[in-house]
């Protein structure tokens, strides 16, 4: 068997978030200087191959609705960023998850995605667009709730460093969407998210930290977890406290960023040699493999977004309420 040994860097940025297109130039460049520091950082120790950004690195919806988001920040994706991360990726030999960009697509046009790219030497390996929004706030799209969408909702890029998966900050709320990920195949789960206070990597509320074990250890895959750093200043109205890290494939933390606002790195080391071993000779926590399908009845019908409601509707934060409000409805009435 192959030893696939290797470091993987978490990084989290603290930006000014940009207000059009031109000022992302500015992020991608200090993005650049922070892969240099990573790859040159590990130099004397055990190589970086996978460098991770947050969620919002390149560019926030600090918009209120689609038309501004589409009309001032959003790109199509590939772009320059993507395009200046391939050359970068070439140059150290890694594979790098951008950290996220609002996206338009000509075959999606009424629509803004967050979306995140897993770039290596070849180029893009797979674009992820984020499947849960931050509802109500955020106004993007879901590529669940367009009729006729084509691409992989999940998908997982087979790598030479291992076979690597991403989803954005909220997704990682819903065990089913790293479980999907983990039945694709994923061995590295990537978190690319902007996670804020209090809901972050501090006690009493270190949401952060316990849902980045719990999907690391339930599916048997190695986290490698970047989240914004911003200052209120940077970001308002919330502050970001940081705290990126990197788990094992039984939920232990193998390093971590201290908490408080400030670009980091943390690098630690992944072996997807032990996690495809202990996955072939483990029979005890083989949860994928202890999964009872159809003990819940839940997925067997539609929840949200409600079916019958503005479908049409334009995304804002009004309609993300009403939304809302009638799947509630909807569950309750169904569940009581």
């Amino acid at each position: 068997m192959k030893l696939i040994r290797y470091s993987a860097a978490a990084i989290q940025t603290d930006f000014v978030n940009p207000t059009d297109r031109a000022g992302m130039r500015k992020n991608t460049d200090r993005i650049l200087n922070l892969i240099d520091s990573a790859v040159i950082g590990a130099l004397p120790f055990l190589p970086v191959r996978l460098v991770t950004f947050p969620e919002f690195a390149h560019s926030a919806p600090v918009f209120q609705t689609v038309n501004e988001l589409r009309e001032k920040l959003a790109v199509e994706i590939p772009n320059e960023h993507t395009e200046r991360l391939h050359q970068k990726a070439i140059e150290h030999n890694v594979f790098i998850q951008s950290g996220s960009m609002l996206e338009y697509d000509p075959k999606y046009p009424e629509h803004v995605f967050n979306t995140t790219c897993l770039i290596g030497p070849a180029g893009i390996l797979y674009k992820y667009r984020k499947v849960n929004p931050w509802i109500p706030f955020e106004v993007h799209a879901s590529p669940h709730d367009i009729e006729d969408y084509e691409e992989e909702l999940f998908p997982v890029a087979e790598t030479e460093i291992g076979n690597i998966g991403c989803a954005i900050c909220y997704d990682w709320l819903f065990p089913e969407t790293l479980r999907q990920l983990a039945a694709n195949g994923a061995e590295v789960l990537i978190r690319v998210s902007a996670y804020m206070d209090p809901w972050n990597a501090t006690e009493p509320m270190d949401w952060w930290t316990i849902v980045n074990r719990c999907r690391a250890l339930e599916n048997m895959c190695y986290v490698v977890a970047s989240n914004q750093a911003a200052s209120l200043s940077h970001y308002p109205p919330y502050s970001w406290s940081g705290g990126s890290m990197i788990v094992d494939f039984d939920g232990r933390v193998l390093a971590k960023a201290s908490e408080g606002p400030g670009e980091k790195i943390v690098v630690a080391p992944l072996d997807i040699t032990a996690l495809r071993h202990e996955g072939e000779i483990r029979r005890g926590h083989q949860m994928l493999a202890h999964l009872r399908t159809e003990a819940y009845p839940v997925y067997n019908r539609h929840i949200y977004p409600p079916q019958f409601l503005n479908r049409g509707e334009t995304l804002s934060y009004e309609e993300n309420n009403r939304r809302i409000a009638a799947s509630i409805n909807d569950f309750w009435e169904v569940t009581e």
